[in-house]
């Protein structure tokens, strides 16, 4: 995941490349015996995380180790691709290695880590309090009913409006697009998002599905849900906007990045992004829409929308033998000085009580705005086949946007390479 200025750009820009899986267990057995092992063990850690976010770690630690010297804990840096991280920790816990005892995953990656029984259950001895927690972000990081990891930090995509054209953020959909005529007469786009065939165009169609009352996958992570009159209408509402040109059709080559420079540009009157891109429009030199923009959660047929969730979820290793440290550990990222320190450098929390403080509304204009979507949000799809879901959504999405399939044809498409995941 990459970082932009002080600001997270969470999961949705990742590649994630699908890797071989060792295969599938649900526990049991000698699973039920490693969960058991070390639950009591104190001492030193080793905690991994991908190398582009480590700068927020690095004075959690620091100050974790001053307090407990005799249960320290190392930091072990991983790639800065996703892939790469999920290749070296997957390499590892294939060989039942202990070697870290704990790792940030990707929100997107911890149901296959717990499908294939390298988790310790969130539960029993290793049991951490999430109860004021973002429910979203709790959710990411649930599997078959079982909490696996404990969130880190987490964000949401918003609304970006121009509030020199558009006063007040449009109260849902059709208003958006009704308000278009503002942005033909200024000679600008309506509205930009990220619709090439990348991870943003599953962030993409995720939010317009679910913001309809869709959804890609059941509880079960497995069995596709995609034939519904909501799923339909939210895919639909999508690929309409494209072919009309509410959604400009140049996204369809768009990332965060295009997305930002169009927005900062001034060249469009709405856009969908991360929270990253409101310092880079308030104070960048070259912005030309300084103080007159504003962020809303993004929005639905009814109302809000649900924003597709980014973030980490940290985890223990079924396979540490100091299992009680990793857990006192987690807890401590988890406490309100540290997430608040992460809502300071912009890493946005997942300690929902953060986002009521005054002085930090001051601080970050957009936090009132995240912690609503947030509260709406909706996680990518919990599943152990993520990267074969992410490629059913993209390939499919993309199709319907060009016209090389029906909505039906795309949504069939997708139901059956979802059915093929394994």
């Amino acid at each position: 995941m990459a970082v932009h200025g002080r600001f997270l750009k969470a999961a949705a820009a990742a590649s994630i490349v699908a890797v071989v899986s060792a295969g599938c267990s649900s526990g049991g057995g000698e699973g039920d015996e490693q969960a058991d092992a070390g639950t009591s063990g104190v001492g030193p850690i080793t905690f991994a995380m991908g190398k582009n976010d480590t700068d927020k770690l690095r004075p959690v630690i620091e100050q974790w180790n001053a307090d407990n010297p005799d249960q320290e804990v190392t930091l072990h840096e991983l790639a800065g691709e996703a892939d790469a991280q999920r290749d070296t920790l997957v390499q590892s816990l294939q060989t039942e290695s202990g070697e870290y005892d704990a790792f940030a995953l990707d929100v997107t990656d911890t149901a296959y880590f717990a499908a294939n029984g390298w988790l310790q259950p969130i539960e029993g001895e290793t049991e951490v309090d999430t109860s004021g927690l973002i429910d979203a972000a709790v959710d990411s990081a649930t599997y078959n009913g079982t909490l696996y990891a404990v969130p880190q930090n987490t964000n949401a995509q918003l609304l970006y409006y121009r509030t020199d054209l558009q006063p007040e953020a449009p109260a849902n959909w059709g208003a958006l697009v009704e308000s278009c005529g503002a942005a033909a007469e200024a000679a600008i786009d309506c509205m930009v998002t990220q619709l090439k065939q990348y991870e943003g165009l599953t962030v993409a169609a995720t939010e317009f599905i679910n913001s309809w009352g869709g959804q890609v996958v059941g509880d079960d992570g497995q069995t596709p849900e995609l034939d519904s009159e909501e799923t339909r209408a939210g895919l639909t509402a999508l690929v309409d906007a494209y072919k009309s040109d509410v959604i400009a059709m140049k996204s369809d080559g768009f990332t965060e990045e295009e997305t930002a420079q169009a927005f900062l540009g001034g060249r469009t009157m709405y856009a969908y992004n991360w929270p990253y891109m409101y310092e880079s429009a308030q104070t960048d030199p070259t912005s030309e829409v300084q103080g007159n923009f504003d962020v809303a959660p993004i929005v639905g047929p009814d109302g809000p929308g649900k924003s597709t969730l980014g973030g980490y979820n940290n985890a223990i290793n079924v396979y540490s033998e100091n299992k009680a440290t990793v857990k006192a550990f987690l807890e401590y990222v988890i406490s309100e000085d540290v997430q608040m320190g992460f809502a300071q450098e912009s890493f946005p929390p997942v300690l929902s009580s953060i986002y009521d403080d005054e002085a930090l509304q001051q601080e970050f204009p957009y936090m009132g705005a995240l912690k609503a979507a947030l509260d709406n949000a909706e996680p990518r799809p919990v599943t152990p086949f993520y990267p074969e879901v992410t490629k059913a959504i993209q390939d499919n999405t993309y199709a319907a946007l060009k016209d090389q399939k029906s909505i039906d044809q795309a949504l069939t498409d997708m139901s059956a390479a979802i059915q093929q995941a394994e």
